[in-house]
């Protein structure tokens, strides 16, 4: 049997295809603030795999959903859309309106998440940098930041006569001219603020998203597990564990 698993964000459409639980083909593509027209381009391909079913994760707004629901109508195969519950599959959501959690972070820890003697910090290191907390199966809370470029664009926009170009962010060190100053300072601002909530809230170390390795390299003794594809991961636990409910 062959499955789809869409993963919707703010600016990518992520896909795996599975049979029997293998991955067998996957991508990711800039959807430009266009996901439906991203997916429609894609529905015939997917209509051609002859597929079981199909399970999504969206961070969409309502009117985009509904699109993204209508194009998938005609794979017709069973669609589930994953939402954030007030406990599932034995793991607790600390937000007392669980609509205003994100289903990304909510299936990041569901693909992680399952000792309930462990303490887990979950960081996403995505469009926007997010970090959640566990003790065991409850989820504490956690904090969301603009991630590196979006602190360095906001810089750039609100700083009058200061040009700062494209730069790596690749070391802590004091910057000797005005670039690395920027860029170091803004990597130092996020792995700082990582390690802080870790020395509050000690736990098990996850990093996703792009910027995983580069975070893993500066927060290497917490021993850091880097996690590849996390929401898709944790997409599955949740239609599986759905269909055993």
């Amino acid at each position: 049997m062959k499955n789809l698993w869409l993963d919707i964000g703010n600016t990518r459409l992520k896909y795996w295809i599975t049979e029997n639980d293998q991955i067998i083909e996957q991508a990711a593509e800039l959807h430009l603030q266009s996901p439906a027209e991203l997916l429609l381009g894609l529905i015939q391909h997917f209509k051609n795999l002859d597929l079981h079913q199909v399970g999504v994760s969206s961070v969409q707004d309502k009117k985009n959903n509904e699109r993204i629901r209508k194009i998938l109508k005609f794979l017709d195969v069973p669609v589930s859309f994953a939402k954030v519950h007030a406990e599932y599959a034995g793991l607790r959501c600390a937000y007392e309106d669980t609509s205003k959690f994100g289903v990304d972070r909510w299936l990041q820890m569901l693909a992680v998440v399952n000792n309930p003697e462990q303490q887990y910090c979950v960081v996403s290191c995505g469009t926007a940098l997010t970090i959640d907390l566990t003790d065991g199966l409850q989820h504490l809370g956690g904090y969301i930041l603009p991630n590196l470029y979006l602190q360095r664009d906001s810089l750039i926009q609100n700083t009058k006569g200061i040009k700062i170009p494209d730069a790596l962010f690749d070391e802590l060190t004091p910057g000797r001219n005005t670039i690395d100053a920027v860029h170091h300072g803004i990597l130092l601002s996020l792995v700082s603020t990582i390690e802080k909530v870790l020395d509050k809230y000690p736990g098990k170390l996850i990093l996703t998203g792009g910027d995983a390795p580069l975070f893993a390299k500066y927060l290497a003794q917490y021993q850091p597990s880097i996690e590849t594809d996390l929401l898709l991961k944790g997409l599955q636990n949740y239609i599986y564990s759905l269909a055993e409910a």
